[in-house]
C-alpha cells in the first residue's frame, strides 16, 4: 500500500491597513546596507510594493489576536512605507499585501527570509540593463529607475555587449569580473574572441595584458598626430575611438590609423601650404624630424614685429586687470573658479601678444626654407630660416687670385715685378739664359719646403701666445659648425657635431635639447653672415664671451652614444671623466624612470632593484606579486621626483638618488651661470656664461531595490 505524501498548507495572505502594522523586536537586520531608505520609497512610489511583508498577529494578554500586527521580515519595506505616509503620498490607512505567519518563531521568519534569498548574478544584471535598453528606456532613465549614476549604466551596458562567447564562459565562472571588464575595451566579438583563444596559450591572463592584446594597433588619444588632427576632426572623418569605461584611458584608442595619417598629412600638407606661401625656396613637412637636422644649415636671423599702439594698449589693459585680481584675491588660499579661469585666459592672451611673427629679408627667403612638423603636445612646429649648403650664394674670388701660381706667396709677386725689369734690359743678369723668359715661379716642391719651415715657425710662435691660439680654434670650431664648409682657417682642427643614430623617445622634445637648441640659435644670431667677417668679430668679443662661445662648440662635438656595433671603450670611458669633472646630473636634466623610457623595457628585478634603493626592501616587496606591466607602472608612481637613475646614466661620486625632483634644479640655460639673457656683440654679445571610476567594483546585491 502507497504511503500518501502529506501536503503543505502555505501561509494565508490578505490586504492590512498600514496603520494596523507595527515593526517587530524579533527582525534579525541590525546593520544597515543596500539601498537606503529614501530610494527604496522612491522605488516604491514608481512600482508599487513588489515583495509582500511577513507578518504575526499582535496577541493580547488573553493570546487572542488584538488586531495589530507585527513586521519581523520587511522592516525596510515598512519604514519606506511609513516615509511615504509621512510625505502624504501614501493614505495611512492604504492595504498593504501581507503573509501571515503563526508558526514557528518571528526570528526565524526574518533569517529565513534574508538568507534564503539568492543575489541576482551580475551577468543577469548586465542583461537587464541591456533588455530594457533595447526596450526604449535611455541610460538617463535607467540611473534614475535604479538611483545610480548614467556611468554605471553605461558600463553595465558595454559590459552585456561582450561576446556572447564570453558571457558564457563568465557565467560559469570561466574568467574574472575584471578580465571581463578588460574585454569590453574593444567591441569587436571576434577580436575579443581570438584574444581569448591566445590566452588559453599563454601563463599571462591579467587584465592589463588583455587591454593590451585588445588596443595592439590602435593610435591613443594622447598621441600627438590624435591631438593635432582632434578627436573630432577624426570622428567627423568616420574614425572610431574605443573607450575604456573602467580605468582612466587618456581619452581612448583610435581605432583606424591609416585614415589618422592620412588626415594628418592633409592637415600637415595645408599648413605647409601656408608657409609656402611666404615665400621660402623650399619646405620640408614630416610628422616628426630626428633631432639635429638642423646641424650644417645656416639659419638667417629675422626682425620681430614691433606691437601696433593698438596691441601695447590691449597689453596693458591686461596687465592691468591682472594685477587688480591678484590684488582683490590675495588673501585667499584658493581662487574662486569664475577669477581663476579669467587669470588663465588673460595669461594665455599676454603670451599670444608677446609671441612676435618674425620678419625676414626678401632675398634671404628666396635662398632659405623651413621644416613643418607637429611637436610633443600636438601643437603645429614650424622652423623658419635655414639655408643649405648648396644655395648659399657663391663666394667671390678676392682680385688676383685667378692665376693662383703667380699670386700664391709675396715671393712670387716680387718675382713678377723683377720679370717686368729684365724685360726692358736693366737687370745685371741680363746674360743669364733665363732672363729671356722672365724669373719663373717658385717651383712646387721649394715652394713645400718654405711654407713647411714657415708652418714650423708659426706653431712655434702660436704656442708662445695662447690668446691669439685659442681665438685661433675658436675661430675654426665655428667655421664648421656655424657656417657652411669653407677652407678658411690654416687649423687643421675638426668638430663634427654627431646626429644621433638611435633616437631616444621624445629626444627632441625634451627640455634639455630645446636649451641646446636654443643656445646655438641665440650664438648664431651674434656672429656675422658671412664667414669671412668671423675673425674680426670674434676678435672684438671679450674673454668671457669667447670661453662660453668656445664651451658650447666643444660642447656640440661630445660623442658618447654607446652602439653595439661601434665599440668605443676608451672613448666611453673618457667621457665617465668628463661627466665627473663637470659634475653631470642627469636627473637634475630632466631625465625621470618612466614605463617608456627605462622600467617597462628592463627585468622585474631590475624594478625591483631601483624601488629597493629609493623606498626599501618593504616597498619593493609589497610590488613583488605584481606582474611586470603593473610592477612598472607602480615603480614609476614610487620613482618620480627621487632622481634614481640606472647605471649608464649616473656620475662616479654622485648619488643614484636625490631627494628632490629634477624641477629643483631650475631650467637648463644657454651659459655656465644660468642665465638666458642674450647679446650683442662684444660684452653683451654672448648669453651668460583625480578622475575616480564610479562603481567599478560590482555588488553582490541585485541592482533592484530591494524591498
Amino acid at each position: 500500500m502507497a504511503k500518501s505524501v502529506r501536503k503543505i498548507t502555505l501561509s494565508q495572505s490578505r490586504d492590512i491597513p498600514f496603520n494596523r502594522l507595527v515593526l517587530s523586536q524579533s527582525n534579525v537586520r541590525r546593520i544597515k546596507a543596500g539601498v537606503s531608505i529614501e530610494e527604496l520609497a522612491q522605488d516604491i512610489a514608481r512600482r508599487t510594493l513588489l515583495q509582500s511583508l511577513t507578518v504575526r498577529p499582535v496577541l493580547d494578554e488573553a493570546g487572542a489576536e488584538s488586531g495589530m500586527f507585527e513586521i519581523p521580515a520587511g522592516g525596510r519595506r515598512y519604514r519606506a512605507l511609513e516615509l511615504l505616509v509621512k510625505q502624504k503620498r501614501l493614505a495611512r490607512n492604504a492595504p498593504v499585501p501581507c503573509v501571515i505567519r503563526t508558526d514557528g518563531l518571528a526570528e526565524e521568519d526574518s533569517l529565513a527570509e534574508n538568507v534564503q534569498r539568492a543575489p541576482l548574478h551580475p551577468l543577469d544584471q548586465f542583461r537587464a540593463f541591456r533588455d530594457m535598453s533595447e526596450k526604449g528606456m535611455s541610460e538617463d532613465e535607467i540611473a534614475a529607475a535604479f538611483f545610480v549614476s548614467v556611468q554605471v549604466v553605461k558600463q553595465r551596458l558595454r559590459l552585456a555587449a561582450v561576446s556572447p562567447k564570453l558571457l558564457d564562459v563568465y557565467a560559469e565562472d570561466g574568467m574574472s569580473l575584471d578580465q571581463l571588464m578588460a574585454f569590453a575595451v574593444n567591441p569587436d566579438h571576434e577580436r575579443q574572441e581570438q584574444v581569448w583563444e591566445a590566452l588559453q596559450r599563454s601563463h599571462n591572463r591579467e587584465p592589463y595584458y588583455i587591454r593590451r592584446l585588445l588596443t595592439e594597433g590602435a593610435v591613443r588619444a594622447s598621441d600627438k598626430r590624435a591631438q593635432f588632427v582632434g578627436i573630432e576632426a577624426y570622428e567627423a572623418a568616420g574614425g572610431e575611438v574605443n573607450r575604456d569605461l573602467f580605468q582612466q584611458d587618456d581619452g581612448g584608442w583610435l581605432q583606424e590609423p591609416m585614415l589618422l595619417d592620412r588626415l594628418v598629412a592633409e592637415k600637415l600638407e595645408r599648413e605647409a601650404g601656408n608657409v609656402r606661401s611666404e615665400g621660402w625656396k623650399w619646405v620640408e613637412v614630416a610628422v616628426d624630424f630626428p633631432y639635429g637636422h638642423i646641424y650644417g644649415l645656416r639659419r638667417i636671423s629675422g626682425e620681430s614685429v614691433a606691437m601696433t599702439d593698438e596691441e601695447v594698449a590691449a597689453a596693458e589693459a591686461l596687465r592691468a586687470e591682472y594685477e587688480r585680481h591678484e590684488q582683490e584675491h590675495s588673501d585667499v588660499d584658493v581662487l574662486p573658479e569664475g577669477i581663476d579661469q579669467r587669470l588663465g585666459e588673460i595669461e594665455t592672451a599676454l603670451a599670444e601678444l608677446d609671441e612676435r611673427p618674425v620678419q625676414y629679408d626678401t632675398d634671404e627667403i628666396a635662398r632659405a626654407g623651413a621644416f613643418v612638423s607637429i611637436d610633443a603636445s600636438g601643437a603645429l612646429r614650424v622652423e623658419r630660416g635655414y639655408v643649405r649648403p648648396e644655395d648659399e650664394p657663391a663666394i667671390p674670388e678676392p682680385e688676383g687670385e685667378a692665376d693662383a701660381e703667380s699670386s700664391a706667396t709675396p715671393a712670387a709677386t716680387s718675382a713678377s715685378g723683377d720679370a717686368a725689369e729684365g724685360q726692358t734690359g736693366t737687370s745685371a743678369n741680363a746674360e743669364e739664359p733665363d732672363q729671356e723668359d722672365g724669373i719663373k715661379p717658385i717651383p712646387d716642391r721649394l715652394m713645400t719646403e718654405l711654407t713647411a719651415y714657415r708652418t714650423l715657425a708659426l706653431r712655434d710662435a702660436l704656442a708662445k701666445d695662447p690668446d691669439t691660439a685659442f681665438l685661433a680654434a675658436l675661430h675654426a670650431l665655428c667655421l664648421k659648425l656655424f657656417y657652411r664648409y669653407t677652407p678658411e682657417s690654416c687649423l687643421d682642427v675638426d668638430a663634427n657635431s654627431v646626429v644621433f643614430g638611435s633616437q631616444a623617445p621624445g629626444l627632441g622634445d625634451a627640455t634639455i635639447a630645446k636649451a641646446v637648441d636654443e643656445r646655438h640659435r641665440q650664438w648664431s644670431e651674434q656672429l656675422p653672415r658671412e664667414s669671412a667677417e668671423l675673425w674680426d668679430a670674434l676678435a672684438t668679443f671679450d674673454r668671457d664671451s669667447c670661453d662660453a662661445l668656445f664651451a658650447h662648440c666643444i660642447a656640440l662635438s661630445v660623442n658618447a652614444v654607446y652602439e653595439p656595433w661601434n665599440r668605443r671603450p676608451r672613448a666611453l670611458a673618457h667621457a665617465d671623466r668628463l661627466a665627473d669633472a663637470i659634475g653631470l646630473d642627469v636627473a637634475a636634466a630632466g631625465w625621470s624612470p618612466t614605463v617608456d623610457n627605462y622600467l617597462g623595457r628592463v627585468t622585474k628585478a631590475r624594478i625591483l632593484q631601483a624601488v629597493r634603493e629609493v623606498k626599501g626592501e618593504t616597498a619593493a616587496q609589497l610590488l613583488e606579486h605584481l606582474k611586470k606591466g603593473e610592477m612598472a607602472e607602480r615603480a614609476q608612481e614610487l620613482l618620480t621626483g627621487s632622481g634614481w637613475l640606472p647605471e649608464p646614466l649616473r656620475t662616479a661620486g654622485r648619488p643614484s638618488s636625490a631627494t628632490s625632483p629634477a624641477s629643483e634644479s631650475g631650467p637648463i640655460s644657454p651659459s655656465a651661470s644660468g642665465e638666458d639673457a642674450p647679446v650683442s656683440k662684444c660684452e653683451a654679445a654672448t648669453p651668460d656664461a583625480e578622475h575616480p571610476l564610479e562603481d567599478t567594483t560590482l555588488p553582490d546585491e541585485p541592482l533592484v531595490a530591494a524591498e
